[in-house]
């Protein structure tokens, strides 16, 4: 034991992180970054984000879209700022920025405007907005750059197989689309030919289209290689006793939740979303019963992953307990407008999302993988 047990080893098929941690982690910050419209905190969300995919993630082409996420986010917090510009803000403000040209409206549109004043109380409401759902768009990049989509469908109960494919397609398409512009454009720029602008952009559509196409017919004849959509036999009265479980567990997941969320139904709420768990688990299980196919090594759940699950989850906790303790902590004020402050519970609650870059497994470098395979 010591710190040398505890010290991050190589990442190898036998030693990898079980893909659903990284996954747990990231949906752990991004309930973090939902509970707060605090620009510090949700800035020191994504630099938690950011710097736990720099250290941890592989040279796989789903590692690069992280890039991709994070432009995203600053298209997204750009767009909030025009709509709040040209389409007006529910915030009245004093402080006037700017005066655009108003369209007049008629009667019936009352309440939507376009133009007219431009306050800083409202451009600073947009921007808070912006950033949370930057943060969160964010977290799920470094979700789809940290875990391998493959395996993650390998660690899904049989009843949920179908839809993770679905799933699983539809994350792995970004990743390879932006691995797919990545490469051709690199081969314009070779072959000295305009890789940007208007035109480079015509040119570069075509080919990652009929990429994505070849994709998806190679991908279809695997699946019904594999034998993908074929069930097996289970008697009327398991499937009956599945779609009750089912449908009985997420019925009460909601009713829970909602009592969790109300003001008057903290006393049933925790009891109703524990035993909807309960009866989503146990349908779920019947449910795998259908399923014909089998697991080729599957991947553990080791004390590692329980460590970087944990860290997402405490980060969500702990600003969930701050925004019931503290909430104007976590929502700056901005009529009257207000200088942020960094709480400091919440700050150390997203600390704790570092711990990924210690203990997960380091990846392996390029040149060490092409030396052993040579």
């Amino acid at each position: 034991m010591g710190l040398d047990a505890l010290r991050a080893p190589r990442a190898s098929r036998s030693r990898s992180l079980h893909p659903g941690a990284w996954w747990i982690w990231a949906l752990g910050l991004g309930t973090a970054a939902s509970r707060t419209t605090n620009p510090l905190l949700l800035a020191l969300l994504v630099g938690v984000a950011g710097y736990v995919v720099a250290a941890r993630r592989t040279e796989a082409p789903w590692a690069r879209s992280y890039g991709a996420f994070v432009k995203l986010g600053l298209v997204v917090i750009g767009i909030r700022l025009v709509f709040a510009c040209f389409l007006g803000s529910p915030i009245p403000g004093s402080h006037v920025v700017l005066t655009l040209p108003e369209v007049p409206l008629p009667d019936w549109a009352q309440g939507v405007r376009i133009g007219g004043r431009v306050t800083l109380e409202g451009l600073v409401f947009a921007l808070y907005d912006g950033l949370k759902l930057a943060a969160l768009l964010i977290c799920v990049g470094a979700a789809n750059a940290l875990a391998s989509p493959s395996r993650l469908l390998k660690s899904l109960p049989g009843a949920l197989y179908e839809a993770g494919v679905a799933v699983v397609v539809a994350l792995t398409f970004a990743p390879n689309l932006v691995a797919d512009v990545r490469r051709l454009r690199a081969a314009r720029r070779l072959r000295g030919r305009p890789d940007s602008g208007l035109r480079g952009l015509l040119q570069v559509g075509l080919p990652v289209l009929e990429g994505a196409l070849e994709r998806s017919v190679a991908l279809a004849a695997a699946m019904d290689a594999r034998g993908y959509g074929r069930t097996a036999e289970v008697p009327p009265a398991v499937r009956r006793a599945t779609a009750a479980l089912t449908l009985g567990g997420l019925i009460g997941v909601c009713a829970g939740t909602y009592g969790l969320l109300a003001s008057s139904g903290a006393g049933y709420g925790l009891p109703v979303l524990l035993a909807g768990v309960v009866a989503a688990l146990g349908g779920l299980w019947l449910g795998g019963r259908r399923s014909v196919r089998t697991r080729y090594r599957p991947d553990t759940w080791g004390v590692r992953a329980w460590l970087v699950a944990g860290s997402g989850a405490v980060a969500a906790a702990v600003m969930i307990w701050s925004a019931a303790r503290d909430p104007a902590a976590l929502a700056p004020s901005v009529v009257p407008l207000t200088a942020p402050a960094l709480p400091l519970w919440p700050a150390a609650g997203v600390l704790v999302g570092l711990l990924p870059a210690w203990v997960a497994p380091v990846p392996e470098p390029v040149q060490r993988k092409q030396e052993s395979s040579s």
